[in-house]
């Protein structure tokens, strides 16, 4: 069932026993499994049902990536050509979105039996939300046992004079355009502004990559950081490491207009178009919280059921990247699966299954988060980075070995790529692996059910990888670990 509160004010006050805020990936996931256990949920959406995900992030992006890394991996194979087609490739992008329409997934909700409200939700006060739509006549939606907050987050622009004032792309922009910008200056060089760099690069804009630090993806392994900026590089990207920016301005206001990027070290950039890739937080500002007793744009703290902290009464949860804990659509869902869950036991007087591992809890964020850059060499890690087991004091053994295996020069001419693995030196099992070349992104689910299982490098021994195939690099790493 569809609710519209522009069309009347008969739904004040209407009750469910569950209301989601949000209806991405991670909404979507919540209400159903709330569906699931008994509860009648309502889900709120003041945009597109599916979420930025589908429509921004995720699908469109990885949609622009993947022609080209297909044509690139052709080429990379002795005897061999491929072309793309830059606008087949924006119509591939398109039809994954539905041409930004939400129709089929308001089809399913309905299905799932989930009540859609569109318009923007705000807390006014204990399980109480008031819905607003464009005429901003107000509803109120009143949760019998739960609020579900799934609302994502947003962009964070950095303070560069005169940036608020120059159009420019944000992530939105940059997977939604319909037209390949001649040039692009990038400011950002964490994972989306890496990906988007490439895919822009591949399909004919000429790139510039401003990283603030010594290095592109600097969250990750630096030995994963160097093959990426390599790979940058080799299409033709320019990537400038400690890259202030200072000021930002176009042209005129003509949209055709170029702008102009000066930074602190005297240097003027100047291109087509400009994305701004630096980072998220929590969607949090225009929420209500501080009707609850929370500040407006922090993270919502939660425990591993989703439960908000410093709220009384056990009706306020949250999931996804609004809870800042692994703000990945993969763990976000997967929070969703367990808050859902948990909602409706807690409602319905079931036994909540809340100890580490438990089937009401998110616990795999306690280390056991994989991860891909969609970039070529690819990124795919899982655990925890070296540095990040430095810091916390854990004694461990680090393996770093080259991708060299009969299944890696099958795989391309000339493939280049990395892999580290982690052990901790009392337990033997895994604390981290990261993996960095091409096509490397189905490795990492072998190395999450590792870790997630707490497999001893012993009992891996056994687990022998299929010949000839780059998974081989598993043996490899447990020779080299003395095995």
């Amino acid at each position: 069932m569809l609710l519209s509160f522009l069309e009347s004010s008969e739904h004040m006050g209407q009750s469910y026993d569950v209301v989601v805020i949000g209806a991405g990936a991670v909404g979507e996931n919540a209400a159903a499994r709330a569906v699931r256990g008994g509860m009648t949920v309502a889900m709120v959406e003041g945009d597109l049902i599916g979420g930025e995900c589908s429509y921004w992030a995720c699908m469109p992006s990885k949609a622009l990536i993947r022609t080209s890394q297909a044509v690139h991996a052709t080429r990379a194979l002795s005897g061999t050509t491929a072309t793309l087609d830059p606008a087949a490739v924006l119509d591939r992008r398109t039809s994954f979105t539905s041409d930004w329409s939400d129709d089929s997934q308001q089809e399913w909700a309905e299905t799932a039996g989930i009540t859609v409200v569109r318009g923007h939700a705000r807390l006014t006060g204990e399980r109480t939300v008031v819905v607003s739509g464009e005429d901003d006549r107000p509803g109120e939606l009143i949760a019998r046992h739960a609020v579900i907050v799934a609302t994502g987050s947003v962009p964070v622009e950095p303070p560069v004079d005169g940036l608020a004032e120059t159009r420019h792309w944000g992530s939105r922009e940059a997977t939604s355009s319909r037209e390949v910008p001649a040039s692009l200056i990038v400011i950002g060089a964490g994972v989306v502004g890496c990906e988007l760099a490439q895919a822009w690069a591949r399909l004919g804009s000429t790139v510039t990559l401003l990283a603030h630090g010594h290095r592109v993806l600097d969250k990750f392994e630096p030995a994963a950081s160097e093959l990426v900026r390599a790979g940058l590089e080799a299409d033709g990207i320019t990537v400038r490491l400690d890259a202030k920016s200072k000021r930002v301005h176009r042209d005129h206001s003509d949209d055709g207009a170029a702008v102009h990027v000066l930074l602190a070290d005297g240097t003027e950039l100047i291109a087509a178009e400009l994305l701004v890739a630096t980072g998220r937080r929590p969607a949090t500002s225009d929420l209500g919280v501080d009707t609850v007793g929370l500040t407006p744009g922090d993270t919502l703290e939660v425990d591993d059921t989703g439960l908000v902290h410093g709220v009384v009464g056990q009706w306020l949860y949250a999931c996804g990247d609004v809870t800042g804990r692994a703000p990945l659509t993969h763990q976000g869902k997967y929070d969703a699966r367990a808050v859902g869950d948990v909602v409706a036991a807690r409602a319905t007087g079931a036994p909540v299954q809340d100890q580490p591992w438990g089937a009401h809890v998110s616990t795999a964020d306690h280390g056991a988060v994989p991860q891909v850059v969609f970039t070529d060499p690819e990124v795919a890690s899982v655990g925890c980075t070296v540095a990040q087991v430095e810091a916390a004091g854990t004694v461990h053994d680090v393996v770093e070995i080259d991708i060299a295996v009969a299944g890696s020069a099958l795989h391309a001419d000339g493939y280049t790529g990395k892999a580290i693995m982690i052990v901790d030196s009392s337990t033997r099992t895994l604390l981290g692996v990261t993996f960095c070349g091409q096509d490397v992104a189905e490795l990492v689910h072998a190395a999450t059910v590792a870790i997630v299982g707490q497999v001893p490098v012993d009992r891996l021994w056994h687990a022998v990888p299929s010949y000839p195939t780059i998974s081989e690099v598993w043996l490899r790493l447990l020779e080299a670990y003395g095995l």
